[in-house]
């Protein structure tokens, strides 16, 4: 074991806690707690269920993998790595969080400062960890321990904004935690942004995601309107990308647990203020509602091209939230299949190199094929731009399809480089 005394618990080992334990381990010895038996048991024989990180990323000396919550009163620092995900009516699901703190709080030892990384609303932290931890642990805030905020900044499938690259927001409830903090996140961690406090923290990492849903939405928008103009949306953003100050985003299917999700808690905390956010809400609807449209659009060609036609097959390619990535949590894609699956005369074949076949059978009975079948298809739907995708040619994505076909491609891949007359877009 490394001569520093300093031990680290990270709670919850997801897309964010593993590579931060593996990160940390570098430097202390690191507690990777998590309640799931399963994951824990993958984790031991170094296999990473996020497939981010490598075998000897994971098993390496400095790193503990338990289930075993008493282990974390060994600790004096606790990062809280859980999702914050919404519930069924679009409202903050903070249960995993509250019984994180309750978990910690039972195994809290004094002196100890535990610090949040997981999505919040501005307050969570001080208005509802902070009682949670207190209650369970019978210690005093600011006397027994100590709090931290520093928003996580990881992206799935993302090797150049990796967690060494990117700036770390750090906040605390006093100038000497938040000396504390640095020092720790600076050996892992290149830049480091201090924040004035918590609430500001918690703030920042709300609207970066809350941005990128508003920009995308415009987009989408934008994208319905040039539809009905006849007008290519990706041509216009071209051609508008050549002002130096125009951004660059896209039209297309906003899912995952980020930006899909986020805004939501923005908005919930605005409510309970007494305001009542429009443009955040009207991007969101607006975002919600695309898968819709596109399986609108795309039953429109169907019908168009095979209306004499007693069955179709259809290929869908990717099947998880974004490209690169296993995640298939609250993904459009699927929505899309489901969509696309009551239609009638319908057989679908779904490929994804990424994702758990294993893992989507069992949560939405959706087969996962190895491979597309050669000359099987009446038409491909691109959903997910992934690089095995991206290495495709017009020949090889022709192979799989029978004399007559279409793609609908609504990530503008194949559209953008083959330019042929049976591939539409967005």
């Amino acid at each position: 074991m490394h001569s520093n005394k300093l031990k680290i618990s990270v709670v919850g080992l997801g897309y964010v806690g593993l590579p931060l334990a593996a990160a940390l381990s570098k430097h202390y010895e690191v507690l990777g707690f998590d309640k799931s038996k399963k994951k824990i048991v993958k984790l031991l024989k170094g296999n990473d269920p996020t497939n981010q990180l490598r075998s000897k990323e994971i098993l390496n000396k400095n790193i503990k993998y338990s289930t075993n919550p008493k282990l974390i009163n060994n600790t004096k620092i606790i990062i809280v790595t859980v999702p914050t995900p919404v519930d069924i009516k679009n409202k903050p699901d903070i249960s995993l969080i509250k019984n994180a703190c309750k978990t910690i709080g039972q195994n809290l030892s004094k002196s100890s400062i535990v610090v949040f990384e997981s999505t919040v609303y501005p307050g969570l932290t001080e208005e509802v960890c902070i009682k949670v931890l207190e209650k369970y642990s019978k210690l005093k805030w600011k006397k027994d321990f100590n709090i931290g905020y520093s928003p996580e900044r990881i992206n799935p499938g993302d090797k150049i904004h990796n967690l060494e690259n990117i700036t770390k927001v750090i906040s605390a409830d006093n100038k000497k935690t938040l000396i504390t903090l640095k020092k720790i996140y600076k050996k892992i961690i290149k830049k480091i942004f201090l924040a004035p406090s918590i609430r500001v923290a918690e703030a920042a990492k709300i609207i970066e995601n809350t941005q990128r849903d508003i920009n995308i939405a415009f987009m989408n928008e934008l994208s319905i309107i040039f539809s009905k103009l006849n007008i290519n949306i990706h041509d216009v953003l071209q051609a508008a990308g050549t002002k130096w100050n125009f951004l660059k985003f896209e039209p297309g299917l906003v899912g995952g647990h980020c930006i899909g999700v986020d805004p939501y808690y923005l908005t919930y905390k605005a409510k309970k203020i007494g305001y009542s956010p429009k443009i955040i809400l009207s991007g969101r609807n607006l975002n919600d509602n695309m898968t819709r449209y596109l399986y609108l659009r795309y039953k429109q060609l169907l019908t168009e091209k095979f209306k004499k036609q007693k069955k179709i097959n259809i290929l869908l390619m990717g099947i998880t939230f974004k490209e690169n990535c296993n995640d298939f949590r609250n993904s459009k894609p699927v929505e899309f299949y489901k969509l696309l699956s009551n239609l009638e005369n319908i057989k679908i074949d779904v490929h994804d190199p990424y994702v758990d076949k294993k893992e989507i059978k069992k949560e939405y009975n959706i087969k996962v094929i190895e491979k597309p079948t050669i000359k099987k298809y009446d038409s491909v739907v691109l959903l997910v731009k992934h690089k095995e995708y991206e290495r495709l040619t017009y020949k090889n994505l022709k192979q799989y399809c029978k004399e007559v076909f279409f793609v609908f491609d609504i990530k503008n891949l194949f559209f953008k480089r083959f330019k042929e007359k049976n591939i539409f877009t967005i």
